[in-house]
């Protein structure tokens, strides 16, 4: 099995905050990240403190997002800085990690 050093990007975004397709615009068209996945969250909270959740009653349209992508370590850093000072995401993480594929 052959593996390779990626490094994986995650961006935590609200529904309310209306950036996501933005961000995936800017991942897709300018960026060319080889994939993205968007991930709904049924609860959460952000430096406001205020608590964010789905519920029958309330059908809150301020849900959590994350948008999740990996890349080559160097390409990664540089979408990340293109993030921050282009679209001024202050909720950004990443962490190293090894992609594995099937060897030939």
């Amino acid at each position: 099995m052959a593996t390779q050093s990626v490094t994986i990007v995650r961006i935590y975004l609200r529904e309310g905050e209306h950036r996501l397709e933005k961000v995936m615009s800017f991942l897709h068209d300018d960026e060319q990240v080889l994939g993205a996945t968007v991930s709904r969250g049924i609860a959460g909270f952000g430096p406001d403190g205020i608590m964010r959740t789905a519920s029958l009653v309330d059908l809150s349209l301020d849900l959590p997002l994350i948008v999740e992508f990996y890349g080559e370590p160097m390409q990664m850093e540089a979408v990340i800085n293109k993030l921050t000072q282009q679209l001024h995401l202050p909720h950004i993480v990443s962490w190293s990690a090894f992609s594995h594929s099937p060897g030939e």
